[in-house]
């Protein structure tokens, strides 16, 4: 029997002219902020929120968001939220 593989569309946050450049450190940095603003801003679970999430998750590697939410859970976190 042939298993039915199911494939998901992968995307990325847009191209965004605040950076040019092929290091994407900065945008995902940004993005996270972003994020979390919105969050502050609109509450938890705010669907205007999500874009920015999904942004941040697919340019972020693992480890820096989780290094960040436990700044962020100790009042430590470098950028400004």
């Amino acid at each position: 029997m042939a298993e039915s593989v199911m494939l998901s569309e992968l995307k990325t946050a847009p191209a965004d002219f605040r950076f040019p450049t092929t290091n994407q450190t900065r945008h995902c940095f940004t993005r996270y902020i972003e994020f979390h603003r919105c969050v502050a801003a609109k509450g938890e679970g705010a669907q205007e929120c999500d874009k920015f999430a999904k942004y941040y998750r697919s340019l972020c590697p693992g480890e820096w968001i989780g290094r960040w939410n436990e700044q962020r859970e100790n009042g430590t976190f470098p950028g400004p939220l």
